[in-house]
């Protein structure tokens, strides 16, 4: 079981989580349109090519428009999907009612002990996850130290039942991108690159799947070979994620992953305490203190 110390914490309290995303889409106005409507995000700033939409005042995700962009091909490397984490069972069910009386087709639910998950795609094929963490002190902790999980089926109708069917106002405050699940081309690469590189914690693995996090938490990226396996780099120009930020707690955290990726060779650009890169399958990066 979870230490007392942790069992309150969310995914934004650990040392590194994802706190943005950022999106090339080919319709900026239609994709943006589904992003309020139906995920119920709010418009934060828009811009000459792009929108950012969020929660209760934070950006948590960025559309730019490409109307040129090369659509993603299912066994690229880049983005399985965004994952946005609710404050709790409640707002799980609430979205989902939404979703149904909205007629948003759905590709899948799963119970993964640690969470409770329901699965599907914006209008240009990106994938999404909408999820609610059950309580730390719910999780099981292996000897290894990694969190047990599994994918189970989510029972979707209870989970209607339980929701408040009165009118919905959008994702609640609280709401965030718990994690980011990303096709890369390879296993062993990939534990390297977010372990011994960029500090993160191997806490789960799957047959074509490893899942990192700091804080003890159960994912916050996640890494899987199941349509890209030998894959080459993403190239530039292509739809679909063209970066995502981590947030690392300090200067320190960051200069150690910086270290790691000077061994790489892996170029970088830094400004401040915030640095970009391209990782080895040619997905966007941005590290920030």
């Amino acid at each position: 079981m979870v230490e007392p110390t942790l069992a309150g914490l969310t995914a934004l309290d650990m040392p590194t989580h994802v706190d943005h995303a950022h999106l090339s889409v080919a319709d900026l106005t239609m994709v943006s349109s589904w992003y309020r409507e139906i995920l119920g995000l709010r418009l934060i700033e828009t811009s000459q090519h792009g929108h950012t939409l969020g929660v209760a005042g934070l950006p948590l995700l960025t559309l730019t428009e490409a109307k040129d962009a090369v659509p993603q091909p299912r066994n690229a490397p880049g983005l399985f999907h965004t994952a946005f984490l609710v404050p709790d069972r409640a707002a799980l069910a609430a979205w989902l009612a939404h979703a149904v009386q909205a007629g948003v087709p759905l590709q899948g639910a799963s119970d993964h002990l640690v969470s409770e998950a329901i699965y599907l795609a914006d209008p240009e094929g990106n994938g999404i996850e909408v999820y609610r963490d059950r309580p730390r002190t719910d999780w099981t902790y292996l000897q290894d130290g990694m969190v047990k999980m599994a994918t189970e089926r989510l029972d979707l109708q209870a989970l209607y039942d339980e929701a408040d069917k009165g009118p919905w106002g959008g994702m609640q405050p609280g709401t965030a991108i718990g994690h980011i699940h990303l096709q890369v081309s390879d296993i062993p690469g990939a534990n390297h690159f977010f372990r011994d590189v960029l500090g993160l914690d191997l806490m789960a693995t799957y047959p074509g799947a490893s899942f990192f996090a700091s804080g003890r938490y159960h994912h916050h990226v996640a890494a899987n070979i199941w349509n890209s396996r030998h894959a080459s780099p993403r190239p530039a120009g292509m739809a679909g994620l063209a970066d995502y930020t981590l947030h690392v707690s300090s200067p320190d955290r960051l200069d150690q992953a910086l270290a790691g990726l000077e061994r790489l060779e892996i170029p970088v650009t830094r400004i401040g305490q915030s640095v970009s890169l391209t990782d080895p399958w040619g997905i966007g990066l941005r590290l920030s203190a």
